[in-house]
């Protein structure tokens, strides 16, 4: 009986903490491949050395090719082989 009320406290208090748009589990994901367009209408697309997403804003920092590229997540696909 003790577990169950200890798990329903758990949980009470992950859903609260979500609540406040709080990040519990900070997922790292890796991606090996990149296809992103530019405001030029140019494709780029190569292997990924790093990567960034900022938590304040839509924009992603990619580096393909020794090239840095600053894009809106909406111009880029990142991809995971």
């Amino acid at each position: 009986m003790k577990k169950a009320i200890a798990l329903i406290l758990a949980l009470i208090l992950i859903l609260a903490l979500t609540g406040c748009n709080k990040q519990l589990v900070d997922l790292t994901y890796s991606y090996e491949r990149a296809i992103l367009s530019l405001p030029n209408g140019e494709v780029v697309e190569g292997r990924v050395s790093s990567w960034t997403d900022f938590e304040d804003g839509d924009q992603i920092q990619v580096r393909i090719d020794g090239k840095t590229y600053l894009v809106h997540s909406s111009n880029i696909v990142l991809i995971s082989d």
